[in-house]
């Protein structure tokens, strides 16, 4: 019989249909220690390196690693904006895209913004806009990008520290820098900075209590300029969560300030010599 040129036949070798089927949320223990052996119920975040001015085409860049979570941020600006009304003549425009690369998570992405990334640049804006002074700069825009490189949970309040880092690096004017924490709640039981796995893990105990809370601090100010939260919890466990997150927040001021002041070091020009 003759063969059939314009069929695209399929490989010699197959694997079965069951290899890419979706699998059940992994079970987590809600007692002892975590799978990375910090503690639960205590603020117990991951070791953080954070640097500046990595990127030379950028006013201002900022990377950031808390365990194996890598964010990458660069500023743009201030540079005069495209559309201009009435609000703009008056003050700045401050705009945020924030991306996940394809390989930052465990299932290959797209390069094309979906809808949890507009989500997470919505969030991001609205943590990081009470922070900057865009009064100083009238018919001016600010673009803050951050581009997720690996994805180990706690992506949101780390892209809120690095994009706050990224900023001061631009020599962009604000009331205070803004730092993100984020805890997961598990019935009586929580975990702060939690990781991918603690993210998207479903609980072994039916609990009302059950959720995460991000929220985004100022710490010089004493005051919150974004909170998220999904889930259902309780009143009272809200409001012990984000005493937890503040918390945390103190808890990495210092690495920030540190960072910070590397890279006005480095910037610096060489003293003279006399």
């Amino acid at each position: 019989m003759p063969t059939d040129t314009k069929r695209v036949r399929g490989p010699e070798v197959s694997q079965s249909p069951s290899l890419f089927l979706c699998k059940p949320a992994t079970v987590l223990p809600s007692q002892g220690p975590r799978a990375d052996g910090r503690q639960r119920d205590q603020v117990d975040v991951r070791p953080v390196f954070v640097r500046c001015g990595l990127v030379s085409q950028a006013k201002g860049s900022a990377y950031i690693e808390a365990g194996n979570t890598k964010l990458m941020c660069c500023v743009y600006g201030p540079r005069e904006t495209e559309r201009k009304d009435e609000t703009d003549m008056k003050c700045g425009r401050l705009t945020t895209d924030m991306r996940f690369a394809p390989f930052s998570c465990l299932e290959r992405g797209s390069w094309i913004q979906g809808s949890q990334d507009k989500d997470l640049s919505l969030m991001l804006h609205e943590s990081l806009q009470p922070a900057v002074c865009l009064n100083k700069y009238p018919r001016s825009q600010i673009e803050v990008n951050v581009m997720v490189l690996e994805n180990s949970g706690s992506v949101l309040a780390h892209a809120v520290t690095c994009a706050s880092l990224a900023l001061a690096d631009a020599g962009i004017e604000m009331y205070d820098l803004v730092l993100g924490c984020s805890i997961r709640q598990d019935g009586a039981s929580y975990v702060v900075d939690p990781s991918y796995m603690e993210e998207n893990s479903c609980s072994s105990a039916s609990s009302r209590n059950q959720g995460g809370l991000t929220v985004a601090f100022l710490p010089s100010l004493n005051q919150i300029s974004g909170l998220q939260s999904d889930g259902e919890m309780t009143e009272e466990t809200l409001a012990a969560g984000v005493r937890t997150c503040i918390e945390g927040c103190y808890k990495l001021y210092p690495v920030i300030q540190q960072a910070l002041a590397k890279a006005v070091r480095r910037a610096a020009p060489p003293p003279s010599e006399s």
